[in-house]
């Protein structure tokens, strides 16, 4: 990845800028100006090549905050409201799910990516280092009317340096320096953290526990606080500026999704097992 964590230029033509809630947000109708928009102007002077460093996280809402499965689980309305069941849940994905693991978590931080991964409720947040995986799963189908989506960018290097952590993107062994450099960080000390404790966010890089983590290019954001949405906590703590959120009006959803069809994004690639075979085939057919 380049060092330099440059935001692309946003000033593509038929996109739309403006600043609400103190994050930047833009306007696309089209793959093209999104491609555009997140396309830097100019090479980086380490790598001479024009690539975007940020993450990606698509939003079937484009109003909605960046609540994990944790926040939401017991409904958003309001949020947050089983945080304190986090340990538990954890604890009970490791009792059972090991004898369909086949060995694939070799630690507590890979159990709790394992159980992110398969929809059990975290505190981690899913990104993508792909802009256009981020738009697959901004316009995938829901039911109801059509609605405005989003895709959130995150200058994660950014992040990284306000919280004293390197400009690279965590591995499963270096979230042991997490807590103080002193090498005895675990899941179950995160949750026991007092809401006093020392804040920090960062960018994490899972181990590749099976072919789809690998295919969507897949990260997660782990933050300390539990108790606000990822956009709320990085606005508390300055770092609204990290966060841009490109929105898909409702009436653009469906033209952006047949784009992504053609260059090739979509179920079976991004979900490569029958399952995908056939979520794909149902929707390019309903």
């Amino acid at each position: 990845m380049p060092n330099s964590p440059s935001i692309p230029d946003q000033t593509a033509v038929g996109a739309r800028a403006r600043r609400t809630d103190s994050v930047a947000e833009i306007v696309i109708r089209t793959l093209g100006e999104f491609v555009d928009c997140v396309t830097p102007e100019t090479p980086d002077p380490v790598t001479g090549r024009r690539r975007d460093t940020g993450v990606y996280r698509g939003a079937s809402d484009a109003r909605a905050p960046l609540l994990t499965s944790l926040d939401r689980l017991g409904g958003i309305d309001p949020a947050h409201s089983k945080a304190d069941l986090e340990e538990h849940v954890l604890r009970n994905y490791i009792r059972y799910s090991r004898p369909h693991a086949e060995g694939r978590a070799t630690n507590d931080w890979e159990e709790l990516i394992s159980a992110q991964h398969h929809g059990v409720p975290t505190r981690l947040l899913d990104w993508t280092y792909s802009p256009l995986i981020g738009a697959f799963f901004a316009t995938r189908p829901v039911e109801g009317p059509e609605r405005a989506r989003a895709v959130w960018r995150l200058d994660w290097q950014k992040v990284h340096r306000a919280f004293r952590f390197p400009p690279l993107a965590m591995l499963i062994r270096d979230l042991d320096e997490l807590f103080d450099g002193d090498h005895r960080s675990s899941p179950w000390r995160l949750f026991a953290r007092a809401r006093s404790a020392s804040p920090f966010a960062c960018l994490v890089e899972p181990p590749s526990l099976d072919e789809r983590i690998a295919a969507q290019a897949a990260a997660f954001t782990i933050c300390s606080d539990k108790w606000q949405s990822f956009d709320s906590f990085l606005t508390s703590h300055g770092l609204a500026e990290t966060l841009t959120r490109y929105v898909i009006p409702a009436e653009s959803v469906a033209k952006l999704r047949d784009q992504l069809d053609l260059v090739g994004v979509d179920e079976r690639r991004l979900f490569p097992d029958l399952d995908g075979v056939a979520a794909a085939i149902r929707r390019y057919y309903g």
